[in-house]
């Protein structure tokens, strides 16, 4: 983590000189970096000090996310923590994956824990509204894969967030934060 501050601050002096260029000595010291951390083929190496910036800042999230004591969430690939992803379930249908929220300021505290509660809990309503739309289309006929395509879909993304979001707890040794999302958690099991 130390090599990888010391390129940043390498990184902000050049850009507070104004320049835009990566040196050489620069890149490859990125590239020597990726590599000690088992990145056998690495990007191509950074031009622009803006693209130095943002691969540092990706490698510096790989090492957070090594941690197993750090209570970040998954993220979807190639989105920030927190973002939701559409995806296409069908032809025809875009579902919304959720994804939990990242703790504000890094560090987990009693209110991004209930945060994270509602985000599951959201996940659980949203697999409940497309269980009943699949149930529906079952029985009227019209279109049930579709609806039964988005019912699937929106389970596994609660499923996934539910155990996420055990694991973190986990990690932090805290209980649910809230009476009510630990009486839901009950319900599920």
């Amino acid at each position: 983590m130390s090599a990888s501050d010391q390129l940043l601050d390498e990184v902000e002096i050049l850009r507070l000189a104004d320049k835009t260029d990566v040196p050489a000595s620069l890149q490859d010291a990125i590239d020597a970096l990726q590599r000690r951390l088992s990145r056998n083929r690495p990007p191509v190496a950074p031009v622009t000090l803006h693209a130095a910036h943002d691969l540092v800042f990706a490698v510096q999230q790989r090492l957070m996310a090594a941690n197993p004591k750090h209570p970040r969430p998954n993220r979807h690939q190639g989105r920030p923590t927190g973002q939701p992803l559409m995806t296409r379930v069908h032809p025809e249908r875009l579902w919304k994956l959720l994804a939990l929220p990242a703790p504000p300021d890094g560090s987990a505290d009693a209110d991004w824990l209930e945060l994270v509660e509602s985000t599951v809990e959201r996940a659980w309503d949203r697999w409940c509204y497309a269980q009943q739309h699949a149930v529906r289309a079952a029985r009227t006929r019209t279109r049930p894969q579709v609806a039964l395509a988005v019912a699937r879909i929106a389970w596994t993304n609660y499923w996934e967030l539910q155990q996420e979001a055990t694991a973190i707890r986990y990690r932090l040794g805290a209980r649910a934060s809230s009476i009510r999302a630990g009486g839901l958690a009950a319900l599920r099991r």
